[in-house]
C-alpha cells in the first residue's frame, strides 16, 4: 500500500471510529434521559408520563418537538405559569439540550393515556366544545389547531388522553 492509500485508510478508520463513538454517546445521553424520566419526572408526572393528578400534565405520547420546547422553557424561565417557580424551573434548570431531547424521545414513544369518561354529561359538554368552540368568546373549534382527535398540529400539543385542562 502506497502512503495515499495508507493515508485514505486511516482517515477512513478515523471517520468510522468518530461515527461510532458519537453513536455510543448518543445511546449512552438517551438511556440518562429515560433513568431522568423513570426516576424524577414519573414523580409528579406519573408512570410513563401518564399522570392521575389534573395539576401535573400527561406527557405521554405527546409530540418530541412541543415537550422540548416547554421544557426549554421551563429552563429558560419564559414559562411562568402560577407553580412553575416551584416545580419545573429548578428541575429543567439543571438539564441541557441533549437530556432535554432523550426526555422528549423517550414521553412521545409511550402509549397515549386511555380517555376518560366517567360523567357522560361531562363527556356531551366537552365533545361540543371541542367540536364547535366558543364563537363568542374567540375561542375557535378545538380540532383547528389540536387535529379531529386531539392528536396535536404543528406547534399545538395533543389533547386527546390528557386532563383536559
Amino acid at each position: 500500500m502506497n502512503y495515499t492509500g495508507a493515508a485514505i485508510l486511516g482517515l477512513a478508520l478515523g471517520c468510522a471510529a468518530s461515527v461510532a463513538n458519537a453513536q455510543g454517546s448518543v445511546a449512552e445521553i438517551q438511556k440518562a434521559a429515560e433513568e431522568k424520566a423513570v426516576n424524577l419526572c414519573s414523580t409528579c408526572h406519573g408512570p410513563r408520563g401518564i399522570s392521575t393528578s389534573p395539576e401535573f400534565p400527561i406527557l405521554a405520547a405527546q409530540h418530541k418537538g412541543y415537550l422540548e420546547s416547554q421544557i426549554d422553557a421551563f429552563r429558560k424561565k419564559t414559562r411562568a405559569e402560577k407553580d412553575a417557580p416551584d416545580f419545573m424551573w429548578g428541575i429543567a434548570g439543571n438539564l441541557d439540550e441533549a437530556i432535554i431531547g432523550g426526555i422528549a424521545s423517550y414521553y412521545a414513544a409511550q402509549p397515549p393515556a386511555p380517555g376518560r369518561s366517567d360523567n357522560p354529561a361531562l363527556v356531551a359538554k366537552g365533545k361540543e366544545l371541542y367540536d364547535k368552540g366558543v364563537l363568542g368568546r374567540g375561542i375557535p373549534a378545538c380540532p383547528t389547531c389540536h387535529g379531529a382527535s386531539g392528536e396535536g398540529l404543528a406547534d399545538f400539543p395533543r389533547r386527546g388522553g390528557t386532563h383536559g385542562k
